[in-house]
């Protein structure tokens, strides 16, 4: 608060320094080549389709499970998205997903790029998609810190919106880490600062950063208790190698609606995982996706928040251990 306060009381709260210096902290942190920091993650996968996709009407690889907003800049950008379906067990798209939806695909349709969303946090295998000659969009927005290099991701978007593992209140970071890739960020260095992260914005996501690894740690020491109580019961969780602890999923075994019914009893809020998700809003034909659907209807989030009490973890842990 500290922060976001000083940069109210500047003279100017609009792109400035503290976004300077939030894209030099990102830069130590991530290793990225070049960045630019948006108002929004709308603006920043905007700017970079425009720039991968040079005629309307041509098609984009993405998974049901990525942010509804997605779809509306598809469709003010007149792009047409060709959905691959997660592999079994997990919330992303695998390499034979992507190859089959390839193969079912119109055949006057011309895919130009693959949107990777890490759902829940959880990070694909990019590197599996290296053959594939299409550019690669990497949305790390919940899975901070990814390691990325240029072999495996084209661009790269992390949001700082309000669920974003790193918040700054709104906004978003485009960077690449490729050198060849950095010469068409640098063609949009130049946009109306309408289009720029805000100062007090920036000094919030600052903070954040500098707090990334002590946030990450609790949020481990969180989500040992919550794996502990989970292993009693009958739900499932997604193979945890490597992960960030960015929300603690179960796949439920038993209707969702009744899961929340029981949570509110005990006084806590429990969230559908992807209830902002493109196959929420049910514009997807029904069977087209079913690994993607399913989860879609069971996936449950439990509170995780870095300054959570410890009475509050216990109590969450409880409601874990007891779910019918």
């Amino acid at each position: 608060m500290d922060a976001v306060l000083t940069a109210l009381v500047e003279d100017k709260i609009g792109p400035g320094e503290q976004t300077r210096l939030l894209i030099q902290i990102a830069r130590e942190k991530i290793g990225f080549d070049y960045c630019i920091a948006f108002r929004s993650p709308v603006i920043a996968l905007s700017i970079i389709l425009k720039s991968l996709f040079p005629e309307q009407g041509q098609g984009l690889i993405i998974s049901p499970l990525a942010p509804r907003y997605c779809l509306n800049v598809l469709e003010d950008l007149k792009i047409k998205p060709l959905y691959a379906d997660v592999q079994p067990g997990s919330p992303y798209m695998s390499r034979e997903s992507i190859l089959k939806a390839l193969e079912s695909k119109p055949d006057d349709l011309t895919v130009r790029a693959v949107l990777l969303h890490h759902s829940l946090g959880y990070v694909p295998n990019s590197l599996s998609l290296s053959d594939l000659d299409l550019p690669l969009i990497e949305d790390c927005s919940q899975s901070f810190p990814t390691v990325v290099t240029e072999k495996t991701s084209t661009y790269s978007i992390m949001g700082l919106e309000e669920k974003d593992i790193i918040t700054a209140g709104g906004g978003a970071l485009l960077y690449t880490f490729n050198r060849k890739d950095s010469s068409t960020l640098k063609e949009f260095d130049n946009l109306p600062p309408e289009y720029g992260l805000p100062d007090m914005n920036a000094a919030m996501g600052v903070i954040q950063l500098r707090e990334a690894k002590k946030s990450l740690e609790r949020r481990g020491e969180i989500a040992r208790v919550y794996t502990q109580a989970a292993l009693r019961t009958r739900h499932k969780r997604f193979p945890d190698e490597d992960y960030n602890n960015y929300a603690f999923p179960l796949i439920l075994e038993t209707g969702l609606k009744d899961v929340k019914t029981y949570a509110r009893r005990k006084d806590i809020i429990v969230e559908s995982a992807f209830e902002n998700s493109i196959i929420a809003s049910g514009i997807i034909p029904f069977g087209l996706c079913p690994e993607a659907y399913s989860l879609s209807l069971r996936t449950v989030l439990f509170p995780l928040y870095p300054r959570l009490r410890q009475e509050e973890i216990e109590k969450v842990s409880k409601l874990i251990a007891s779910l019918p």
